[in-house]
């Protein structure tokens, strides 16, 4: 064989693994949502992993035990929603019986008097009241867009809860059936990786749930200072959405924000609590957020603070949820190269001990 066929063959095996590369980049793109839906469902198999284990150990049956965890999670969403929405009605009502006499003060009010007799108001509003039969028709088809939209996010919801049944009871088994297809060296790497992921995982929940109830005993101590009514339900639903790193204060900020303007001492009440909220936020984004997820995922406050806005530049809100794991995960596995490139500097087995200085671990 001479050198112009074997020079053939490597540029039909490059050719052919370039193309199968190209093809399977492909294929995923087309199928981004379903694998979307499986990393969030593996991410929340791992999160409520602890739990069902907790109820495994006590002789409850594994599928039972991870619908016990969906009723508890469920429970809580749902005690929640009765802390909030009762509250929230009682204000609309309060509202509604109190209309007349808000009508009264705008009809006294010299400046919504004079904006209403300017013809050329009058005549804006008449234009905009002649097309409001077709703005009902342009409202019909938003209602069924949003209805659809809905409808296709349970159905994602129900197939993420459906995956993370499966993953979560048998994906124990999965692993090991993976794991035993690998040389035994391999596959104790393998097991370390997994390992590290999982616990990563599971510390980042903790943390994140930690900070929450931070965020909600801070707003709840502000707005009794204030005299804010429904401290509590306000305080719960700021750290629900606290969860949400980086933007979640401040979207929980905006709606506490707004029940202060009306029900604090205006503009009193509202100054007092933006600056809280302000200094709250810079004190949980820069200290908090990276102290408690340092030591719950075990990074490095500053990858904490890059991952979290690179993931919140690429994927949004999901991906500033996931930012974090994702970075956990990679320490994991330059952990794991690591150890392999450099065994005299990495500790012995189930040690517990830290790399050496200079090793990647050192950043967490």
């Amino acid at each position: 064989m001479d050198s112009t066929q074997v020079s053939a063959r490597a540029v039909a095996q490059v050719v052919l693994v370039a193309a199968g590369v190209i093809a399977a980049l492909y294929f995923s793109y087309l199928i981004r949502t379903v694998i979307g839906l499986v990393v969030i469902a593996a991410f929340f198999a791992i999160a409520i992993a602890p739990a069902v284990n907790w109820l495994d150990h006590r002789k409850v049956p594994r599928w039972m035990a991870i619908l016990l965890v969906y009723l508890g999670i469920t429970g809580g969403i749902f005690g929640i929603g009765l802390l909030i929405v009762p509250p929230l009605v009682t204000g609309v009502e309060t509202l509604s019986s109190n209309l007349d006499d808000y009508a009264d003060d705008l009809r006294n009010n010299p400046t919504f008097r004079y904006f209403f007799n300017d013809t050329a108001t009058t005549e804006k509003l008449k234009e905009q009241a002649n097309q409001l039969p077709s703005r009902l028709g342009e409202a019909a088809g938003t209602l069924r867009d949003v209805t659809v939209g809905v409808f296709s996010r349970l159905v994602q919801l129900f197939s993420i809860l459906v995956i993370t049944f499966f993953l979560v009871k048998d994906g124990n088994r999965l692993l090991e059936f993976f794991y035993r297809q690998l040389p035994t060296g391999r596959a104790r790497r393998m097991r370390k990786i997994a390992g590290d992921i999982s616990d990563a995982i599971s510390g980042y929940v903790f943390g994140n749930f930690v900070i929450s109830i931070l965020a909600g005993l801070v707003t709840y101590v502000t707005l009794r200072i204030l005299g804010v009514p429904f401290a509590l339900p306000l305080a719960i639903l700021f750290g629900f959405f606290d969860l949400i790193p980086l933007v979640g204060a401040t979207l929980g900020g905006i709606i506490v924000g707004i029940v202060v303007a009306f029900a604090a001492d205006f503009p009193i009440g509202l100054i007092v609590w933006a600056a809280v909220l302000i200094l709250y936020q810079q004190v949980e984004n820069n200290l908090i957020q990276p102290y408690v997820y340092g030591k719950a995922v075990q990074l490095h406050p500053l990858i904490v603070i890059v991952a979290i806005l690179i993931g919140a530049a690429l994927l949004g809100v999901l991906g500033a949820l996931l930012a974090i794991p994702a970075a956990a995960a990679i320490q994991a596995v330059v952990r794991d190269y690591w150890r392999l490139k450099h065994p005299e500097q990495a500790p012995p087995p189930d040690s517990g001990e830290s790399p050496p200085a200079g090793a990647p671990a050192e950043a967490g």
